[in-house]
């Protein structure tokens, strides 16, 4: 079941003209229940114009900071983004969800140089593990890449100067507008030659132990693949995606029939029977399972089952490894079954 938990609004702070930072109240009896890793996301859920929205934020404070923060963007055309920039106030009340998420960053004790490329709001995952990995060991240093249109429009700026200001000899940004000419910063978007001229030429006597990537699909790919070509090994390149292209729709067309459906949930089966076109999730839903979900688009990790009996294959994935593939893990947002009977189960995940 959905483990949601009403959360007062402690504080609703401007960080650009389109985009706020909300700060929530945890109480005590909820503090072990919120804990999170730097990186991780929450699922905010409230009834807008009828219909219950949801969407997931990723945390922007970091966890030893003692608050539950994240920063939203308002988008266009933008349901919930909208309703947070113009009408949440101090004092309101949201449906929350507990953190989750695999973008993440983990003190082992040992100093790391990590790097960091964002565009846009995929700063705000980036913030928390700046934070974390600065504060984490005095023998750690960072790299950040981050792309914007101008100075104006870039969320956490000052936030980021500031860390910059405290540690000046361990944290480095490199500045990218796309519609601003600004000394010292790059002009454009994030690139090929962005990534060769971090990795060959201004920091090219890091060592770096992991590169972290969050914005759009297109500069994931983007710098995922400079990356490789420059010699990173993929297990150390970590993204996650807050934009995604639609998945092709052709293997949908080929599916035909029915599947009969057990769902483990709860330690409770559910049973029902799909058509082989609708996603998994979209006929857990509207058999009245409350089973958990957030973007529905293939790119948080919210509703990860595994398949216990059956078969199922995903539209998209950019989320799950291949040895988690292999192991019967599947995203129901993006899955469509494709045999007489499917069993998944929410619990083992």
């Amino acid at each position: 079941m959905s483990d949601f938990h009403a959360l007062q609004v402690l504080s609703v702070d401007s960080l650009t003209p389109d985009s706020v930072a909300l700060t929530f109240n945890v109480p005590d009896s909820l503090k072990e229940t919120f804990q999170f890793t730097a990186g991780q996301y929450i699922t905010l859920k409230k009834q807008l114009n009828g219909e219950e929205v949801r969407r997931a934020y990723s945390i922007s404070s970091s966890p030893s900071s003692g608050k539950l923060t994240v920063g939203i963007k308002k988008m266009p055309n933008g349901t919930f983004s909208k309703y947070a920039n113009e009408e949440i106030s101090a004092g309101d009340t949201l449906e929350v969800m507990p953190p989750e998420g695999r973008f993440v960053f983990e003190n082992n004790g040992t100093p790391k140089t990590i790097a960091a490329f964002a565009a846009g709001s995929g700063i705000t995952p980036i913030m928390s593990i700046v934070q974390t990995v600065l504060e984490s060991n005095e023998g750690n240093q960072f790299v950040l890449i981050f792309g914007n249109q101008n100075p104006e429009g870039t969320m956490y700026r000052n936030a980021l100067l500031q860390l910059q200001e405290k540690y000046n000899n361990r944290f480095f940004v490199q500045w990218v507008y796309s519609r601003s000419n600004e000394a010292d910063c790059l002009f454009g978007r994030i690139e090929n030659a962005t990534v060769n001229l971090v990795v060959k030429n201004k920091f090219k006597e890091f060592d770096f132990d992991a590169f972290y990537l969050c914005g759009p699909e297109q500069m994931i790919d983007t710098v995922s693949n400079s990356l490789k070509n420059n010699g990173v090994p993929e297990e150390d390149i970590l993204f996650e995606l807050f934009t995604s292209s639609d998945a092709d729709s052709s293997e949908v067309e080929g599916l035909e029939g029915q599947t009969k459906v057990t769902v483990v949930l709860d330690d409770e089966e559910q049973e029902f029977t799909m058509d082989r076109k609708e996603l998994v999730l979209d006929a857990v839903l509207k058999n009245d399972i409350d089973a958990p979900y957030s973007c529905q688009g293939g790119v948080c990790s919210s509703c990860i089952a595994r398949i216990v009996e059956g078969e199922a294959e995903m539209v998209k994935n950019q989320i799950l490894t291949d040895s988690e593939v292999a192991e019967g893990l599947i995203l129901t947002c993006q899955a469509h079954a494709k045999s007489p009977t499917l069993k998944v189960d929410y619990d083992d995940v």
